[in-house]
């Protein structure tokens, strides 16, 4: 009798350290996938951050942010602008990142033909779609007569790179004043200085 009690006592001990050893497997196997798991999520936001960076350097380095002050020969002043030379106005377009909403002073006023114009950069890429603005002094023998949207053109502007010597077409014209502003962006950015052309519709006076 006693033989048998030792025999199921022992035996159960047997079941007992097996169960136990069962469990901790499970655990260890748990913990295994939750690690993989958390590495992968860590590999997707590593990805997030990396793409994220390339975009914004990309943007940063599409657009001449400031410039010489230097404008096309030929190009005349405006004899008496509706914004001043010198006065402050408010920008109501969005050319550049922070550029709408943004206090500007007027550096210089100047009377010629503003155009929209789809260019295929120089460096290669997708063409820019209804760039604004080139104007008449920035086109390659325009001539002072204004020229009709679907006219084929070659750029002498250098406002973004690649534009240069850009093959383009005239998507619309529109004879008015244009302006030479500085303006610090609404999203804090750095001053831009002698930023070429906002039309007098993209104005308001402070």
């Amino acid at each position: 009798m006693k033989s048998k009690k030792l025999l199921i006592g022992i035996v159960s001990l047997v079941l007992m350290l097996a169960a136990c050893s069962n469990n901790n497997d499970d655990k260890s196997t748990d913990n295994s996938d939750m690690d993989h798991g958390n590495m992968q999520m860590d590999d997707k936001n590593s990805n997030t951050d990396d793409s994220k960076t390339d975009d914004s350097s990309m943007d940063m380095g599409d657009m001449d942010h400031s410039g010489t002050g230097e404008v096309p020969e030929g190009l005349k002043e405006a004899n008496n602008p509706t914004v001043k030379v010198g006065s402050n106005a408010i920008v109501h377009s969005e050319h550049m990142e922070g550029m709408n909403g943004a206090k500007a002073t007027i550096v210089g006023a100047f009377d010629t033909v503003a155009y929209a114009v789809t260019y295929t950069p120089t460096i290669g890429g997708e063409p820019v779609k209804n760039h604004k603005w080139v104007i008449q002094e920035e086109i390659k023998d325009a001539g002072t007569k204004t020229l009709e949207p679907g006219t084929k053109v070659t750029l002498n502007a250098d406002h973004m790179e690649g534009m240069m010597g850009a093959a383009g077409t005239i998507d619309s014209a529109e004879k008015t004043t244009v302006y030479m502003i500085d303006y610090t962006p609404t999203n804090g950015g750095e001053k831009v200085t002698n930023h070429q052309w906002v039309t007098e519709s993209e104005l308001s006076v402070k």
